[in-house]
């Protein structure tokens, strides 16, 4: 009987104990309120609220509610954080948790979305696709074989503006066909465009669509209900978008698949069509053609974009300009094209480009995140299934981290050890953690390439008589910021003298 007691009552009293911590975690995860934020209205809840430009209400909200801010939209429980101490809790130390995806209606066509690397959740097939996106396009490896590439497309982008005889110049569309024709010319050996023809305003219109449809507020991505009636069009117009882009690349892999046994091109196709012709079940046309639509529409929009605002924002602050051509003459001189090699040694040139994403994020709410299961955030309850946005477009304009947040000063950057990689939260446009950017080493590369050409080569001036404070830089909202007006500036060759 002693025996029973002393084994018995041990167990009796582990047991109690056990239940009492667990009702006790319930009840304080129940008992913790959600974020302070604006009182929902019945029915449409905080819709009203974001406005045309959601980046900016948000932010400005923020202000009144604070950092970790939680907004009723339609039926959707949406958490947005606005600070970098709650992104990096966000995004590094509730990685695993907040990983998820909260999809856009616009983006569930045509079955992309269950095959895409940058929709998908984190499991077995986001992770193949990952590796091939690292293996391919962003390790250091596959960067360094291609910089010859770089060179040239970058070569053939100063040539196209020596042609243009004076004339103005539109920036962002030159930028767009360069870095098209790279990509291109890297997935499957052609250039798809020729710059002196308007052969790319087409494909440029088809993935601006995308990612107009993709970001803007959609009542059926606040009722879900609504998803089948597609009130805005943003599903039909997207499938549109997808299914001319999947006929070019079904051309393509076409035209491949015929010319087998003539030789490999070893480019990216090559190496997916491998996968392919060994049947391996993980990678199907449909995965490959998703996965080439991940590429080329990420690649060439962020890119194309963050050049055409880095040049934008020089010619609006002449002494930047004039400061940067003056780095580059006395790095690199006008005797020889400046090479990815230089980049390191101009420091003002990069904290330009700093300066440029921290005040245009390319993906200012970056993608929505899905909490995966309850969670919390500045002690503060992120219930499961909620959508958490990262506003990082008011990350970059925090006063409380930046002095004089919506001036143009790359100087700040001087002596300041703050990278755009992932780990420093006060700048992120490339989001961090599992759901960082994977194209970010490449897109990097080429528009410091880009910039540093472009600033070498030419005297830049405003056409006509436009003074640079007139420049106009409002945005147009979409997954991406772009500018609203094209840039269009006059570039006067500095003849090189090697």
């Amino acid at each position: 009987m002693e025996l029973i007691q002393a084994v018995l009552w041990p167990a009796i009293i582990a047991g109690v104990t056990f239940l009492l911590l667990a009702a006790g975690r319930n009840r304080s995860s129940g008992d913790r309120p959600l974020p302070p934020g604006p009182t929902p209205l019945p029915v449409l809840g905080n819709l009203l609220e974001l406005g045309h430009s959601p980046h900016r209400s948000l932010a400005k909200l923020s202000k009144l509610y604070g950092p970790v801010m939680a907004l009723k939209l339609g039926q959707i429980q949406t958490v947005v954080i606005s600070s970098s101490t709650f992104a990096g809790e966000a995004l590094q130390t509730k990685d695993r948790v907040l990983s998820g995806r909260h999809l856009p209606a616009a983006i569930k066509v045509l079955g992309h979305h269950e095959v895409s690397q940058a929709w998908l959740p984190p499991n077995r097939e986001w992770k193949l696709l990952r590796s091939l996106m690292r293996t391919h396009l962003s390790n250091c490896q596959s960067l360094d074989a291609n910089q010859r590439l770089r060179r040239q497309k970058v070569r053939d982008l100063v040539s196209y503006i020596k042609g243009q005889s004076n004339k103005a110049v539109d920036v962002g569309r030159a930028a767009f066909c360069t870095v098209l024709n790279l990509i291109s010319t890297t997935c499957f050996s052609i250039d798809m465009v020729d710059l002196n023809s308007d052969s790319s305003q087409e494909f440029r219109d088809l993935v601006w669509g995308i990612m107009e449809d993709a970001g803007k507020p959609n009542l059926a991505d606040f009722f879900p209900v609504l998803a089948a009636v597609d009130p805005h069009g943003c599903r039909r117009r997207n499938a549109a978008h997808f299914r001319k882009i999947f006929e070019i690349f079904d051309r393509i892999i076409d035209r491949r698949l015929e010319e087998q046994g003539n030789g490999e091109k070893g480019d990216i196709l090559d190496a997916l069509l491998q996968h392919f012709r060994d049947d391996n079940p993980k990678l199907s046309r449909r995965i490959i053609k998703s996965f080439l639509l991940d590429v080329f529409v990420a690649g060439t929009e962020t890119s194309s974009t963050t050049l055409e605002w880095a040049m934008a924002e020089l010619l609006r602050n002449p002494a930047h300009l004039e400061k940067t051509r003056a780095e580059i003459a006395e790095a690199v001189g006008f005797d020889r094209e400046v090479e990815e090699s230089d980049i390191s040694k101009l420091p003002f040139l990069q904290a330009v480009v700093k300066e440029t994403l921290r005040l245009h994020a390319p993906v200012p709410l970056l993608l929505p995140h899905r909490a995966e299961e309850e969670t919390e955030l500045g002690g503060y309850r992120v219930p499961k299934h909620s959508q958490v946005l990262v506003n990082a477009w008011a990350i970059g304009r925090d006063g409380r981290t930046w002095e004089n947040p919506d001036e143009f000063l790359p100087e700040r950057f001087a002596g300041r050890e703050v990278d755009f990689r992932g780990q420093h939260f006060e700048l992120l446009p490339f989001g961090s953690g599992r759901r960082i950017c994977p194209g970010m080493q490449l897109g990097l590369r080429m528009v410091h390439l880009m910039l540093a050409s472009l600033v070498q080569s030419f005297r830049w001036k405003l056409p006509g008589e436009m003074k640079p404070a007139e420049l106009d830089l409002t945005e147009k909202f979409g997954v991406t910021l772009a500018l609203a007006s094209p840039l269009k500036a006059v570039a006067v060759p500095i003849e090189h003298r090697g």
